[in-house]
């Protein structure tokens, strides 16, 4: 059984018989019962024309299911319009669904689960993995998410830009469970940029590449953090690097300036550095300028102190984060970290150590205890 198949065509068949009228919600039932039919049979006798088998299978599945509301005669006439034996029309409305899914009147974490289901073709169990749920909480989450949005019809574009939102979020997820969230949002947004000519569509894509080609190095053989800084470049995927740069110039070259795409540049900044040393921080700084004019957002603020303290020195990035409130994630993390480049080590020990305290996972409050530790040693010696 080919899964990634099974995947890829999902969508597609799922904006099809919506495209022919069928409810969402009855309509992403009806592609789920066909998919499992599919992992049935499919191995004993694949069809040979995969999309149009599933098309068909889920179109009768939507009839079977209508037949039982109380607008029998209805949508029972349906029943004519049931696809002919044969090639499927190549128009693809996925790009739809990515509207959909990412509807305004859903919360994040419903357009996330509602994304990884109807875009992705990924199965409530395995979405439940990867946020590490219970799968009968995920299963409610996307019921409420499927009656959300049923009924609603595409008679203006959507909002590329809560899209986007949508796809970072997934990628922020990075890796749990047995689906790898982060190569899965770099699946989707290709999908989405093939579909839809937007700078910051491939600035997502482009700042999704730059920081994936990073990841290798992220963590050391026992799964400690390792900083950007102690990163072993080498490990570094080139490949990624480069697909992600050309992506980048292309957008930029089009002079529609977004978040994104600033991301994007300052990850690309980093990458394109040979050693942590030769990075390019007034380059770096300059960025955050641009993407803090785009969305005045604390947490970059919050980046810009620390690419100011490489810049100008650690009293320069103390006096910028001074100007932002104590009470944002990693403000206490990123004050003892410049704290330390100052020379105060009993002060970053303190700061460090607070900021394992309110760590947001085990990995980071480990990585903060250790730092506070190590400080902890060289002032005894």
């Amino acid at each position: 059984m080919d899964e990634a198949l099974l995947r890829s065509l999902t969508p597609s068949v799922l904006a099809l018989l919506v495209r022919r009228g069928a409810d969402f919600a009855a309509a992403e039932d009806a592609v789920q019962d066909a998919l499992v039919e599919a992992v049935r049979g499919w191995p004993a006798d694949p069809p040979r024309d995969p999309k149009g088998w599933l098309v068909t299978v889920a179109w009768r599945k939507f009839l079977d299911q209508s037949r039982a509301d109380t607008a029998r005669r209805r949508r029972e006439d349906r029943a004519g319009e049931e696809p002919a034996p044969g090639p499927t029309p190549a128009a693809d409305d996925t790009l739809r669904l990515y509207f959909l899914c990412a509807h305004p009147s859903l919360t994040p974490s419903s357009a996330v689960a509602l994304t990884l289901r109807a875009v992705g073709g990924l199965t409530t169990r395995q979405i439940a993995r990867a946020y590490l749920v219970p799968e009968a909480t995920m299963a409610q989450r996307i019921s409420r998410a499927k009656r959300t949005v049923s009924g609603v019809r595409f008679d203006r574009p959507g909002d590329v830009a809560t899209v986007l939102r949508v796809l970072y979020l997934v990628f922020n997820e990075g890796y749990s469970g047995d689906v790898d969230l982060a190569a899965e949002a770099i699946r989707l947004t290709r999908q989405l940029a093939a579909g839809i000519d937007h700078p910051e569509v491939a600035g997502l894509l482009a700042l999704m590449l730059l920081h994936h080609a990073r990841r290798a190095g992220r963590t050391a053989p026992d799964g400690s953090l390792v900083p950007l800084a102690e990163q072993d470049r080498g490990r570094w995927d080139t490949r990624l690097i480069a697909e992600g740069v050309a992506i980048l110039q292309a957008a930029l070259a089009r002079d529609r300036l977004g978040e994104f795409q600033a991301q994007a540049a300052i990850a690309a900044l980093h990458a394109d550095a040979p050693t942590a040393e030769e990075t390019d921080w007034v380059q770096i700084v300059e960025w955050y300028d641009e993407l803090l004019r785009l969305t005045g957002n604390p947490v970059v603020r919050l980046n810009r102190a620390v690419a100011v303290g490489e810049a100008d020195g650690p009293r320069a990035g103390l006096a910028a984060l001074a100007e932002l409130d104590g009470s944002l994630p990693r403000h206490t993390a990123v004050a003892a970290y410049l704290h330390e480049r100052d020379g105060d080590l009993e002060t970053a020990a303190r700061l460090y150590a607070e900021a394992a305290h309110h760590a947001a996972n085990l990995a980071e409050r480990d990585h903060l205890t250790r730092q506070a530790a190590r400080l902890n040693a060289r002032r005894r010696h």
